[in-house]
């Protein structure tokens, strides 16, 4: 994602951007580091959980032992810190490094407590995939704006805000759907998620309702950007690749009723997030294409 961004989109705008293409590539392999970490960190306090609930795919106790699993965690985070500090210093702001502080943090909390709270978790995990796109204009764009440029800069944040907004809204559902599909080991665990408190469902008819917001932003979003500006191939390609998996998820969830559909319907938004990445080459096609 961040990489498409940067090599499908910034760098085929007229704008100065701040990092260079290698320390760039610092800031993605940052991100990735961070966020396997968290995985890692996820994994070792999901063990008895992840034992009902995909049994197949545990590998802590299995294939590593805990203590092993600990300490590819905390390499993972402090590489990706480490990173973290050396990129706001090259930009010149070593207060930024907080930031990675905070996103190590948070995963840790999340994975250690935040993750059993209904809708708190979940929201948590949608926010942080959301900041790893606007974590893009935080190092590249903003260091190289100036007087002279806010106006532009400020239009393709935008972009980016947009973006991260859709994949927020998406990432948000998906967990929901998780954590239905994942009812019985999660409930046998004593977890209080959401498809827990409310029951699987009233959590189905509220995220019934609440598909609707992403599609309604996205039919607006298409009708006011991409129509209105002549964009034939990004107005089809949202159409085909964007709102018509999340109808067919709309329609899918409410006659969910099985683990195994819920599997399915969580896969549909995770395409649906990848097939969102891809549009923004897409777009930087088709805006070029046009002119």
């Amino acid at each position: 994602m961040q990489l498409l961004f940067r090599f499908g989109f910034l760098k085929f705008q007229d704008i100065p951007l701040a990092l260079a293409d290698w320390q760039y590539i610092l800031l993605v392999l940052s991100t990735v580091l961070l966020a396997a970490g968290g995985y890692v960190i996820n994994n070792i306090f999901d063990q008895n959980t992840d034992l009902e609930n995909k049994p197949e795919s545990v590998v802590i106790g299995r294939g590593i032992t805990e203590s092993l699993a600990y300490t590819i965690y905390m390499i993972l985070t402090f590489a990706g810190v480490g990173l973290g500090f050396y990129l706001s210093n090259v930009i010149l702001k070593p207060s930024f490094a907080v930031l990675f502080i905070l996103i190590a943090a948070t995963l840790y909390i999340y994975a250690s407590t935040l993750k059993q709270m209904p809708v708190v978790g979940n929201i948590i995990v949608a926010f942080l995939l959301s900041f790893s796109v606007l974590i893009i204009g935080v190092f590249d764009l903003y260091p190289a704006t100036f007087e002279g440029n806010q106006s532009q800069m400020a239009t393709v944040f935008s972009i980016l805000f947009d973006y991260a907004f859709f994949a927020f809204m998406i990432n948000f559902l998906r967990e929901i759907v998780k954590d239905m599909e994942d009812y019985e080991g999660d409930f046998s665990q004593g977890m209080r998620t959401l498809a827990i408190v409310f029951g699987i469902s009233r959590t189905q008819k509220l995220v019934f309702v609440l598909s609707f917001m992403p599609l309604i932003v996205l039919l607006r979003y298409i009708n006011d950007y991409f129509i209105a500006n002549n964009l034939i191939i990004m107005s089809l390609y949202s159409l085909l690749f964007i709102v018509g998996p999340l109808l067919y998820f709309i329609i899918r969830i409410a006659r969910a009723r099985s683990a195994k559909d819920f599997h399915l319907l969580s896969s549909i938004l995770k395409y649906l997030i990848f097939f969102g990445v891809i549009s923004i080459a897409i777009l930087t096609f088709n805006i070029k294409h046009h002119a």
